[in-house]
């Protein structure tokens, strides 16, 4: 393991240009984001709202934090006020949370529409008929301060690669769906956002525009 300089750079040799890498800064301390910030990075992730607000507070303003984990409406509101994009809306409830904080901070909050690829039960996600369900609603026509940007999905933890490959493949094809249908000339819903420590370079082949990535750049997660 390098330093997390190196790692970085190594990362990034590997991701084509136009995919963004979302360093997952979650349970690291201050110091390990400032040694990425100062290497040149400045998208980072978190899936904690109290450490995220705690950490927006204390580290420099130019950051672009994500919001990566499953976020509870009633916590939406401490990060409405500066959160650059929502990874992982699952529900009507919680895109209708964020427009309402969205509005009160006087800003538009951009989202991803999370998808459930996988085959484990624990993670979230939209099946097809869920999301169209969303997308026709009345209520989400109405919302004026949130953007759906694209969606994510994870893929099965495992080490059978065409499995994972398969994944991702029904979660592009997710995408394409939406983007004829629903999303067609908006030039703003745009992100596939797949891919992780141990699987991104199956999710670059399979035509990613984001990945997240914690361990391979910061070493092990520190379970708190």
């Amino acid at each position: 393991m390098g330093t997390i300089t190196e790692n970085l750079q190594k990362i990034k040799q590997n991701l084509p240009g136009h995919v963004k890498l979302v360093a997952v800064s979650k349970t690291k301390p201050n110091e390990d984001i400032m040694e990425a910030y100062n290497a040149g990075h400045r998208i980072f992730g978190e899936n904690k709202v109290q450490e995220l607000t705690s950490k927006y507070e204390e580290l420099p303003r130019d950051i672009e934090w994500h919001f990566i984990g499953h976020l509870q409406s009633n916590k939406v509101k401490y990060i409405a006020p500066f959160v650059s994009l929502i990874h992982a809306v699952d529900s009507l409830k919680l895109l209708k949370t964020i427009n309402k904080e969205a509005v009160k901070n006087e800003r538009v909050v951009d989202c991803l529409l999370q998808f459930h690829i996988a085959e484990e039960e624990s993670k979230f996600g939209l099946d097809w008929k869920k999301a169209e369900d969303i997308l026709t609603s009345d209520v989400y026509k109405s919302l004026s301060n949130v953007r759906i940007v694209g969606v994510m999905g994870m893929a099965t933890f495992t080490d059978d690669k065409l499995k994972i490959t398969d994944e991702f493949k029904r979660l592009h094809r997710f995408y394409d769906s939406l983007k004829s249908e629903y999303f067609e000339g908006e030039g703003s819903f745009k992100e596939l956002s797949m891919g992780m420590s141990n699987d991104y370079l199956l999710a670059v082949a399979q035509g990613t525009t984001m990945v997240r990535i914690g361990s391979t750049i910061f070493g092990e997660r520190n379970y708190q």
